[in-house]
């Protein structure tokens, strides 16, 4: 929770995976949990969210994820977005997506980059949910469109 203003109570936690069920119920995707396949534990979760506020390049389809610390590096975040591009893609018909983390967060760039994704800085923004001087509220943007997802795939 380094990158995000502060770590989920319990309370928050379940009213989290209220937000997510209420997601898919209106949208009919959303995130999905992430287990290791040799242990089946649960490590975090990724997918595709509706961008819930006012932006420049809103509205949009977000794609995201957030992994237990334990579990950074091991290619599991990139992964699982790839699983995630393709369902936007293939299943949703998406023209676009995009994702954002606030800019000190260089791992989430990173994943952004290896799935294909582009930055353009003059994309970048303030997320208008934090507070002016939140050292966390100037954030990245980044894209994919489906042309470019399919050039990635087929080289």
């Amino acid at each position: 929770m380094r990158y995000f203003p502060a770590p989920l109570s319990r309370l928050e936690s379940a009213s989290l995976i209220g937000r997510i069920r209420g997601h898919f119920a209106e949208h009919g995707f959303g995130l999905w949990a992430l287990e290791r396949k040799d242990s089946g534990e649960f490590i975090g979760f990724t997918g595709l969210g509706v961008v819930g506020f006012d932006a420049p390049f809103t509205p949009a389809v977000e794609i995201g994820w957030r992994l237990a610390k334990e579990h950074w590096g091991l290619g599991y975040a990139s992964e699982a977005a790839w699983t995630a591009l393709r369902c936007g893609f293939d299943r949703l018909a998406l023209k676009e997506i995009v994702s954002f983390t606030a800019q000190s967060n260089l791992p989430s760039e990173k994943v952004m980059q290896a799935i294909g994704m582009h930055h353009a800085p003059d994309d970048d923004f303030d997320h208008p949910k934090l507070a002016v001087d939140h050292p966390l509220r100037r954030h990245v943007l980044y894209r994919i469109t489906r042309e470019q997802w399919l050039q990635t795939l087929h080289g």
